[in-house]
């Protein structure tokens, strides 16, 4: 069942926002979102939260200068998503910078699973670094910190995911999340840390008169990587978060970003000059994931890295190939998904049950996530999707609902049934398994149990949250361009409307697209429903998103449906 609710907002909010000059439906939209003083909406560098207040992050300022200083080489292992990426890529570009000799591998996910595991440290090693740098992972990366430091190759650990009961004896750990740490800003991704770390780099070498504010190397220039990742990676919008992705938008739109962003853009079919949270999220973050999904995201890498726009081109359209490829993957999958969930022996219906977890011995690893989460967003229940993996196990990657903390959920089932998973770690709405093979049906059950001991009938009905009725001047491509001028995104939404239409016209586009024209009083606005090819009644209930819709050199609104009653 689904249901379109109201956002609460607080009107003392709302009229001192609006008294502070912002539009008052803007101003009711922001106050929903927690904003109480035009303050927190400020999106200039100097407002971030100083790097000093991050645990360890004076210390890998020392380290690293000292390091540059003696010509010791660095080695950066990255992740295989788009935050791994881009991460990596801030890493190299900004420590080269600052004069460090760096050069970087990143896992093949399929050869070595996630993280500064023992094999990628022994692979490491052939380069023969003085220094292994991680960014967005090695919390949890215990054993192979270990493998390390057993070879002589100190590690410098940058990540943000949450750590587990045993940090590894790495020589510097940075992780707003660590124990300890009192960075008020919780949520930054790897490649805010990364960035963070460079900033306290830079500030320890003008103070041993490497350089002074003026002959600095300008960081900034990394801000559109920095933005790319952070939506990406889908962590919440927080105000510090806000001003990184602001400051790498506004880079975009002025065309002041890396080739290799501007292919992706080009590539996605967007205009950088109107870049937005949505083009980053929507458009270039799967392109880049792509690489790390079917192939290696080292193609991924270099395109961040290239100075080369023709090369960057050439790097983006691969990207673009991939990215269909794997649409095909992951629509397969997802039919073959959905037929296993209808059948007797699965169980119950996925409506009737707390969790949904689902295995096939044909599925790509690369995709199961994607599926995962179009399944969750489906039957609105914490899923797991499992493909084949190494040595009688299976890996598992899972999405989950506000509410139920995955990473914690399998915490849990590892705790009351010992030896049942290999390995898992994760955040609390997306967490990665391996899960011994023939404890599959033995793992769905203990899921399944937690489920229901944490969840409610509430928290299992879907709501689709919206921000009310608005007036009708409201329909105007210049308030879309207002609401288009801020930075939406995971914990920090999209404005969401609903209201009451009648339904003028409706066809179906390209067989799953809703095409209609909906009708108030005396407006008409066109409206589409993607992947929605139901007919509606003669009037209707809709919670949508306003969109700018430009033809011809003419620039209507357009109303995109979420969900329609």
């Amino acid at each position: 069942m689904t249901r379109i609710a109201i956002r609460q907002y607080s009107p003392e909010h709302a009229s001192s926002l609006a008294a502070a000059g912002l539009h008052p439906t803007l101003a009711r939209i922001l106050a929903a979102r927690g904003v109480a003083r035009t303050a927190e909406l400020a999106t200039d560098l100097p407002e971030l939260v100083p790097p000093a207040a991050m645990k360890g992050i004076g210390h890998a300022a020392t380290y690293l200068a000292d390091a540059i200083a003696a010509g010791k080489r660095l080695l950066i292992v990255a992740d295989y998503d788009c935050d791994g990426a881009t991460a990596c890529a801030v890493g190299v570009r900004g420590l080269r910078m600052l004069g460090a000799r760096v050069e970087y591998i990143v896992p093949n996910r399929f050869e070595y699973g996630y993280g500064l595991t023992p094999e990628i440290v022994a692979l490491a090693a052939k380069q023969q670094p003085d220094v292994i740098v991680t960014v967005d992972n090695g919390i949890a990366s215990v054993d192979g910190v270990a493998a390390a430091n057993a070879l002589g190759i100190d590690v410098v650990v940058t990540d943000h995911h949450l750590p587990g009961a045993e940090l590894p004896e790495a020589a510097v750990i940075v992780n707003p999340n660590q124990p300890g740490c009192e960075f008020p800003s919780k949520n930054l991704a790897g490649v805010g840390v990364m960035f963070y770390v460079l900033l306290a780099l830079r500030a320890e070498l003008r103070n041993r008169g490497v350089y002074t504010q003026a002959t600095q190397p300008p960081l900034q220039t990394l801000l559109d990587l920095v933005a790319l990742g952070t939506v990406a990676d889908v962590v919440k919008l927080d105000t510090n978060n806000r001003i990184l992705v602001a400051q790498g938008l506004r880079r975009m739109r002025a065309g002041r970003m890396q080739p290799g962003v501007a292919a992706l853009f080009r590539a996605a079919g967007r205009e950088a000059s109107r870049a937005n949270t949505f083009d980053l999220g929507f458009g270039l973050g799967p392109r880049l994931n792509a690489a790390g999904r079917l192939a290696d995201m080292s193609l991924g890498i270099e395109c961040l890295l290239t100075d080369d726009a023709n090369r960057a081109w050439e790097i983006a359209q691969e990207l673009d190939s991939m990215n269909r490829e794997r649409r095909d993957i992951e629509a397969g999958m997802q039919q073959e998904a959905l037929q296993i969930l209808e059948q007797p022996l699965a169980g119950p219906d996925p409506s009737a049950r707390f969790t949904v977890s689902v295995f096939n011995d044909t599925w790509h690893q690369g995709v199961i996530g994607i599926v995962a989460s179009r399944l969750k967003d489906k039957f609105h229940r914490p899923t797991i999707t499992f493909a084949p993996g190494d040595e009688a196990t299976i890996k598992g990657s899972g999405r989950s609902i506000p509410g139920f903390h995955l990473r914690d959920a399998l915490d849990l089932v590892s705790k009351r049934h010992p030896g049942m998973l290999v390995k898992f770690g994760g955040h609390a709405m997306a967490a990665g398994l391996t899960v011994r093979a023939e404890r599959f049906a033995e793992f769905q059950e203990a899921f399944e149990s937690i489920g229901k001991e944490w969840l409610t009938d509430d928290q299992l009905a879907r709501v689709i949250e919206t921000d009310g009725d608005i007036e009708d001047q409201c329909f105007s491509p210049e308030f879309v361009t207002l609401l288009e001028q801020q930075v939406w995104g995971q914990g920090f939404p999209a404005p969401t409307f609903c209201g009451e239409f009648d339904v003028l016209r409706q066809s179906v586009l390209k067989g799953k697209h809703l095409k209609l024209q909906l009708g108030r009083g005396s407006q008409r606005f066109d409206a589409i429903w993607f992947n929605h090819a139901d007919s509606l009644g003669a009037s209707a209930q809709v919670a949508y998103r306003l969109d700018n819709n430009t033809f011809n050199g003419v620039t209507r609104v357009q109303l995109v449906i979420e969900h329609a009653q």
